[in-house]
């Protein structure tokens, strides 16, 4: 039987067939001209693909490391709103979660912010004030941040207690013991599991589409319903999509070994 340690030094031969059916797609990209002009076409929109992720997974983490540390706090209040979050979003398939977002909770916020600005006298925003990028964007993050949260919470509970204890006793308060012991420990458990949600949501991204914000996947839509090459189009699609996927996986998972082979 093949222990981890074997596994880890298998010779990455999925790799080379991937990386060789990856290299004749955009070899094709090259030299012919209808990839050319679909490749130029959706280019245009790796650059919104890359913000939603970006933006999105940093809101989502920084509220899913929130809510972990609700839900391991002493206080019964913020442990079951932590818990009822994570439980009522988690719930949630992310595509209704999005349409959610964007056409009741966006148009609420406008409301409220127009109910609270009414006394002052200012003029009212319109809900086309707040723009479909950012109603997607937040839809993704909450969506992210109840599975991140989880993920934050595991490794804060993999942290040996009897290290918060004497960090205790050298009389560091709650914040500096999260800061200084507790966090840059539980990095090295969450960082896979992270590293996973940051990918997958690199593809989830593509649900954006839905309200016709301009990123890879909508881009490619309006491409073959004008060229009605769908096969040509959906390829340069799944490549540019494979290749932002799979140069994260391998930085990643290069991440990884460098913690892993760091001294603790």
């Amino acid at each position: 039987m093949i222990g981890p340690s074997g596994q880890d030094k298998d010779f990455p031969y999925w790799l080379v067939v991937l990386g060789g059916l990856m290299v004749w797609m955009f070899y094709q990209v090259a030299v012919n001209d209808l990839y050319s002009q679909v490749m130029g076409t959706l280019s245009k929109g790796i650059r919104i693909t890359v913000f939603v992720t970006l933006t999105g997974f940093t809101m989502a983490s920084l509220t899913g490391l929130l809510l972990a540390v609700m839900s391991l706090s002493k206080s019964l209040i913020l442990r079951q709103i932590a818990r009822f979050y994570i439980e009522v979003v988690r719930g949630i398939p992310i595509i209704v979660l999005l349409l959610y977002v964007a056409f009741v909770v966006a148009p609420g916020i406008i409301y409220a912010i127009n109910w609270a600005l009414e006394p002052l006298g200012a003029e009212p925003f319109r809900t086309r004030d707040f723009p479909l990028l950012w109603r997607a964007t937040l839809a993704l993050a909450i969506g992210y941040s109840a599975f991140i949260a989880e993920v934050f919470r595991a490794g804060i509970q993999a942290v040996d207690q009897g290290q918060i204890e004497a960090a205790e006793a050298l009389g560091l308060n709650r914040w500096q013991r999260f800061r200084l012991i507790v966090l840059p420990q539980a990095i090295r458990t969450i960082l896979p599991p992270l590293g996973n949600d940051f990918v997958a949501m690199v593809k989830d991204s593509s649900l954006v589409s839905v309200l016709g914000v301009s990123d890879i996947t909508q881009l490619g839509k309006v491409t073959a319903a004008g060229n009605f090459r769908y096969f040509e189009t959906y390829n340069i699609v799944a490549l540019i999509y494979l290749t932002l996927t799979v140069a994260l996986s391998l930085g990643l998972r290069r991440l990884e070994q460098k913690m892993r082979d760091k001294p603790h």
